[in-house]
């Protein structure tokens, strides 16, 4: 048997797990092809409450062909197809990118793209190939509007099919503060707004979403009902943003499973839009590194100073919630700014809550002393972890962003604790492998650790023990890997609410689970998983209809529980 279902015994009695599993792929989807490059998104079709469909609704822009997604687990997502002379057919994969898919996405309402999958990841079609070759900037109405080959004109065939997964997200508000800048967060999904359960949601989270909402950073993310829940319907999703994100529909995005949201809805509190003396850095890898710019007179303005050194790179830290500061410096000619100064000259003692606190003067003001120059901090919270080089955002080479550049992770002593720091890190489930001797290919430039020794409790990989940033006996040759599990989440299709098939997300697509080798240890992890108690019985037989889309996993066999 290829699937299984099972009945749970729900209680109250919920412990959270999860179970590595790509070591078990099977059938043809046993090697991933490298699709995702941008965010994965997770919400099934069923999770809306809108019967499952094959393909979605067709857009309405003058003039323009018809688009269509097919074959996908959701409304959002699956394989283009393209209405031309009355007829549907496909488009060719060849250098299809982000920009094609934001423009299939913003033509279905479909919110922007997350991903732009190549080579018939949504199965190959039949028919006309229709389009190759296409190259669209983004910014078009319409996918026909982009430049493209001659209709009908292509060198493919049906297995280079192009595809698209979308966000669906199509809006962004906060709901019963006080100001703009405060209250419940509620997204918009296809239409229909709804709130974001609170697990999972942090400041990381919250910072992204008030710069998207121009309402500078944030202040907290206040726990319980602050600012109620609300009358919608609670979506199942958490994000995992890094901070650096443009908009909240950026970030990588997980369900918490088919149990209701067991925490109280998602808040911010914000200081407002930027306002008189708010700083932000530009130019940076992160929100918390960069040139120094603050906002006055309806303007954001460049600070100037001759004598900028870490007292006053302290206050900016503090004042921007990023930590530490770490380093405080002028920037090199090519990265200062053009426009209008907002500061010139600043002296702080080093504990001012602001920079606006700090001995300041005016921009037409000469300096006292030497040349005034751009001014940039880089805050300990601008450190960052990413894997680079591998199948999708979850493998791939170690690097670490630290004090403004990219480097490496030597693979002396990396183990699966090491792995896990970084798995758990990125919202990447379990490690299944530590990868060692650059399997991810070799890294360039700086080497920042060395020596890691985590236990596998840390919050972050720079909280491991290590040899002192930047010291090593390493080369690239020993650049460190990771490969998670990329567990998003478990899911009882055909469900009553603890019975079904069960199904499991991976690598952007629902799919199904052989009962081989199953056991009741196994099914009591995945009811432990859903929220549906302790344990559950096993049904092969069951009818739950027909299986569609990839198998994902087979001969699971439960080794010990992970906590």
């Amino acid at each position: 048997m290829c699937f299984y279902a099972h009945i749970c015994q729900a209680s109250k009695s919920v412990l959270i797990v999860r179970i590595p599993f790509p070591k078990y792929l099977v059938g043809p989807s046993s090697t991933l092809p490298e699709y995702m490059t941008g965010q994965q998104q997770t919400r099934g079709l069923e999770d809306h409450g809108v019967a499952g469909h094959s393909h979605v609704g067709l857009s309405d822009v003058p003039g323009a062909a018809e688009v269509r997604l097919v074959n996908g687990s959701r409304r959002c997502a699956g394989r283009v197809e393209v209405k031309h002379n009355s007829k549907w057919g496909t488009v060719c994969g060849d250098y299809w990118s982000m920009n094609d898919a934001a423009v299939v996405c913003k033509q279905l309402g479909c919110g922007s793209a997350v991903g732009a999958p190549q080579y018939g990841y949504f199965g190959p079609g039949s028919g006309p190939i229709w389009m190759d070759d296409v190259g669209c900037n983004g910014t078009e109405s319409a996918l026909s509007d982009c430049e493209h080959r001659q209709w009908g004109e292509n060198d493919c065939d049906h297995t280079y099919d192009a595809g698209v997964t979308c966000s669906e997200y199509t809006g962004f508000r906060l709901v019963n503060g006080s100001t703009e800048c405060a209250g419940r967060v509620e997204v918009q999904l296809l239409g229909t707004w709804g709130t974001v359960c609170a697990s999972h949601w942090d400041l990381l989270d919250a910072h992204v979403l008030c710069r998207q909402l121009n309402c500078g950073f944030a202040e907290s993310v206040p726990g319980g009902e602050h600012f109620g829940r609300g009358t919608g319907p609670v979506w199942r999703e958490s994000f995992h943003c890094d901070g650096t994100e443009a908009h909240l529909g950026q970030c990588p995005v997980i369900t918490l499973g088919a149990s209701p949201c067991p925490m109280a809805v998602a808040s911010l509190l914000s200081p407002g839009s930027a306002g008189f003396a708010s700083l932000r850095l530009v130019g940076g890898g992160s929100r918390c590194d960069g040139r120094v710019e603050i906002f006055q007179n309806g303007t954001w303005g460049r600070v100037l100073d001759d004598q900028w050194d870490m007292q006053e790179a302290s206050v900016v830290c503090r004042q921007l919630r990023c930590g530490e500061a770490g380093t405080a410096y002028n920037p090199p000619k090519p990265e200062r700014g053009t426009g209008p100064v907002g500061l010139r000259g600043v002296r702080c003692a080093g504990h001012e809550a602001s920079l606006a606190l700090c001995n300041t003067s005016l921009p037409e003001s000469a300096p006292a002393a030497g040349v005034a120059e751009d001014v940039g901090v880089i805050c300990w919270g601008s450190r960052r972890v990413r894997l680079v080089n591998g199948s999708g955002r979850c493998a791939g080479r170690v690097e670490i962003y630290y004090q403004g550049i990219w480097g490496t992770v030597c693979d002396d002593g990396w183990d699966l604790s090491d792995a896990a720091v970084v798995c758990h890190q990125l919202g990447c489930g379990g490690a299944v492998e530590a990868a060692g001797s650059a399997q991810f290919g070799k890294g360039s430039g700086q080497i920042w650790l060395d020596g890691v020794n985590c236990s596998g409790a840390e919050a972050a990989l720079w909280d491991c023990p290590a040899r002192p940033w930047g010291q090593h006996d390493c080369g690239h040759k020993e650049d460190a890997g990771v490969i998670c599990s990329e567990f998003m989440a478990l899911r009882l299709e055909n469900s009553d609410g603890c019975s079904g098939r069960l199904q499991v997300f991976y690598n952007g697509t629902w799919g199904s689970i052989c009962s081989n080798l199953m056991t009741l240890d196994t099914v009591s992890l995945a009811c432990k998983e859903l929220g549906c108690g302790d344990g559950g019985s096993l049904e092969t037989r069951l009818p739950y209809g027909s299986v569609s889309g990839p198998t994902w996993l087979d001969n699971m066999q439960v080794l010990g529980v992970l906590q």
